[in-house]
């Protein structure tokens, strides 16, 4: 237990060190460019990075959107930031968030178990470590389920605390709390394996996936211990090595929730990584990947979201 309240504080202090020294760059004011010869260079060099992001996800032949904002300073770069993506197991950070907030209000423990039963399972071929290391159900702490649904991406697990939080109409409400718009949760995991088309119904611009980063990252809604906890599993998460990370420095925190569909006649319909990168100044870069209905081969699709990372981290790092 020591031990994770270490982990737990760490990460938290890495992640929010910075948290009070922002400010705000303005990089798309005419009246600063023409009174700075310095901010033309840099809206030059912001316009090399989005053909540079254009170029690279031309690769993947399907729709891609990408939002990457420095969260001291404002500094950001976009790609279709306002488009519509399903999301797939990226909506288990808002719903893994909302149950927090019950956490924080009393309504919940960490410690109570949850009974999970074989009709809580998604199905075969959905991901869920805990159906398959417990064929015929058991008893499951809030702690473990948010594990599950953060770091290993289990399906079953986010089912069942999407119904602890009241469903996906209590998500939504959370969401509209934190002032977040363009982010629908809609549908179970298990309703999403049964329908293609069901995943298109829980969908998120990228502006908005890095609008929910920048809330837990300014802890809104949240207490501290709980940011740190969603936070920790973001960091610990196995899937999507490839993605956000896999081009960056070994060792560089990130903190990040991936997702990912099947694929059918072809084309995949999401193959997405959202996050919050330590930078090596000590900021933090809150980017979102999305990639859409792309008929690429998921090395192709994963390389995207790793270059378009590395990109950012590389321009933006410095700023």
């Amino acid at each position: 237990m020591k031990r994770t309240l270490v982990t737990c504080t760490l990460v938290l202090l890495s992640l929010t060190s910075a948290c009070l020294s922002g400010r705000t760059t303005q990089t798309n004011n005419p009246t600063s460019s023409r009174e700075n010869p310095a901010s033309r260079t840099e809206q030059e060099q912001n316009q090399e990075l989005q053909n540079q992001l254009s170029q690279i996800a031309s690769t993947a032949k399907g729709h891609v959107g990408v939002v990457a904002v420095v969260l001291e300073t404002g500094e950001t770069v976009s790609l279709n930031p306002h488009d519509h993506f399903p999301m797939q197991s990226v909506y288990k950070l808002p719903i893994g968030m909302a149950v927090m907030k019950q956490v924080d209000a009393g309504k919940i423990t960490l410690e109570q178990k949850v009974l999970v039963t074989k009709r809580d399972f998604v199905r075969i071929g959905q991901h869920s470590p805990i159906r398959d290391k417990n064929p015929n159900g058991a008893e499951i702490s809030v702690s473990d389920l948010l594990r599950y649904a953060i770091s290993e991406s289990d399906g079953t697990a986010s089912d069942v605390l999407m119904r602890l939080a009241g469903g996906p109409g209590a998500i939504q409400s959370y969401l509209t709390e934190l002032k977040i718009t363009d982010m629908i949760v809609l549908n179970s995991e298990r309703e999403i394996g049964q329908n293609w088309q069901t995943q298109y119904r829980s969908w998120a611009a990228p502006e908005a996936a890095v609008a929910l980063l920048r809330a837990l990252y300014e802890r809104r809604g949240l207490s501290e211990s709980s940011q740190a906890l969603v936070l920790k599993y973001m960091t610990e998460s196995t899937p999507g090595g490839k993605r956000l990370k896999g081009l960056l420095p070994a060792g560089t925190i990130v903190a990040h929730k991936t997702g990912t569909s099947g694929t059918q006649n072809g084309i995949t319909a999401a193959t997405n990584d959202i996050g919050i990168i330590t930078l090596p100044n000590g900021r933090h870069l809150a980017i979102a990947v999305f990639v859409s209905d792309s008929p690429a081969d998921e090395a192709t699709r994963e390389g995207v979201i790793a270059r378009i990372a590395k990109a950012a981290w590389e321009k933006l790092e410095t700023e």
